[in-house]
């Protein structure tokens, strides 16, 4: 291997740019960006534990009105999607194109049937008048109420999150099926599934914070 098969692997210049891409530099970056995020969630759990530990019993009683079913369908869906993302970057590192594409247009399904069941789950609360400003909830007792408040700011921020890494996966595709992102090129690909195991980790936290009190 040369010199210059050596800096392709770690940089390359963008087409139709003359710009060179660091792909240790991408990779850094996402990083602290990823620092970042578990920051902002970092501070909501110690909020959510806090205000659990004020109002423990209607905290309790708010948990069950929500679907552990549901809960837990969106755990198994979000923990095989890291696994198909974690698998299409080992596709492309082998140089099976195709397969990486599948792979990682598996996890963009995956994406859609956790944003489906979560749409359904969130309907549900409406439906009971749950949601914050309603007059069924305005009518809670307090604590219930924070609940409900942190379980729909919480879990909707992540629910943007997912429709992001599903939005970046994609757009991986499209550069993926362009050529621009190969075995040599594969750091954008890398990028996008810490991404999204950033996204599974957040929910493995709210899962049982929400829906396993009791």
């Amino acid at each position: 291997m040369t010199k210059t098969d050596l800096t392709m692997n770690h940089a390359f210049v963008l087409p139709n740019s003359g710009h060179k891409f660091d792909a240790k530099a991408s990779k850094m970056g996402m990083w602290l960006f990823l620092y970042t995020e578990l920051l902002l969630f970092g501070g909501l759990f110690i909020v959510y534990m806090a205000y659990r530990y004020l109002n423990q019993n209607a905290f309790l009683l708010a948990s069950f009105e929500l679907n552990v079913w549901m809960g837990t369908i969106n755990t198994i869906v979000l923990l095989t999607s890291s696994l198909t993302i974690a698998m299409s970057i080992t596709a492309l590192q082998k140089g099976d194109t195709r397969l990486s594409i599948i792979l990682a247009f598996s996890t963009i399904l995956a994406a859609l049937v956790f944003l489906v069941i979560k749409y359904f789950e969130w309907g549900a609360k409406f439906e009971h008048g749950l949601f914050p400003g309603m007059d069924h909830y305005n009518s809670l007792p307090y604590g219930e109420r924070l609940y409900f408040y942190l379980y729909f700011f919480m879990t909707g921020l992540h629910a943007l999150h997912v429709i992001v890494g599903g939005i970046f996966i994609g757009v991986v595709i499209r550069l993926i099926r362009k050529g621009r992102i190969n075995k040599n090129r594969i750091s954008l690909l890398e990028n996008s599934g810490l991404y999204w195991h950033l996204v599974d980790v957040i929910w493995i936290y709210l899962f049982p914070l929400f829906y396993l009190i009791h």
